[in-house]
């Protein structure tokens, strides 16, 4: 087979276990949706300032629990046969494409959530959108890299905070920015930058994965 029906074909096994595990996808929307319910219920009138990093906060322990499972989950039995049928690229492509449409669900449930409950202040939501589309990607690419590495390195649930501390927090830092000025509606120069530097983020990590992941699939 080649690389893109491999592709495919992973990410179509992706969905058929998420469905029949769907106990993991379904604690992760009720953390998502008691955390918009406790800000509710703590602050009379949000800032949007406020707004916009509870936002991120919410969405980034939630995008942990969602992608850490992505090689936590696979027994080595199953990694063997995956060896066997699949490129290591093939895998890691798969597994980043998969997070990132499951992290942009969590995002428009999020919004959406946050939206219904304690209002949208944002003026911007084209940029705001694009933030999270970003976001989103960043998280996804940044979290499947460090749970591959996690998990060949016995299944150690400290390492994820550990390695992806150093590449998440500039990430959350843009993200943040970037949310902000969409908050207050300005016209911010440094904006363009702020993407480019996330998606040579996200180039980079793509890069890294392709490197790396055959040493790791390899052991």
């Amino acid at each position: 087979m080649n690389l893109l029906t491999q592709i495919v074909a992973l990410i179509r096994k992706d969905l058929l276990l998420e469905w029949r595990q769907r106990y993991a996808i379904s604690g992760i929307f009720l953390y998502i949706m008691s955390s918009a319910m406790v800000v509710y219920l703590s602050f009379t009138e949000i800032k949007p300032m406020v707004w916009v990093s509870v936002f991120w906060i919410i969405l980034l322990f939630a995008s942990v629990n969602a992608v850490a499972k992505s090689f936590m989950q696979e027994n080595p039995g199953r990694q063997l046969y995956y060896y066997t049928v699949a490129s290591p690229q093939a895998v890691i492509l798969a597994k980043m494409i998969y997070n990132i449409f499951l992290l942009l669900l969590l995002a428009a449930i999020g919004v959406g959530v946050f939206s219904l409950l304690i209002g949208n202040p944002i003026r911007k939501l084209p940029l705001f959108f694009g933030a999270v589309a970003l976001g989103a990607s960043s998280f996804s690419m940044c979290f499947t890299l460090i749970s591959a590495i996690a998990a060949k390195a016995g299944r150690s649930a400290t390492l994820m905070p550990i390695l992806s501390f150093p590449i998440i927090l500039p990430m959350l830092a843009l993200l943040i920015q970037i949310s902000k000025a969409a908050a207050i509606g300005i016209e911010d120069v440094n904006m363009t930058k702020d993407f480019s530097i996330l998606l040579a983020m996200n180039v980079m990590l793509v890069a890294l994965s392709f490197i790396l992941f055959p040493f790791l699939w390899r052991d």
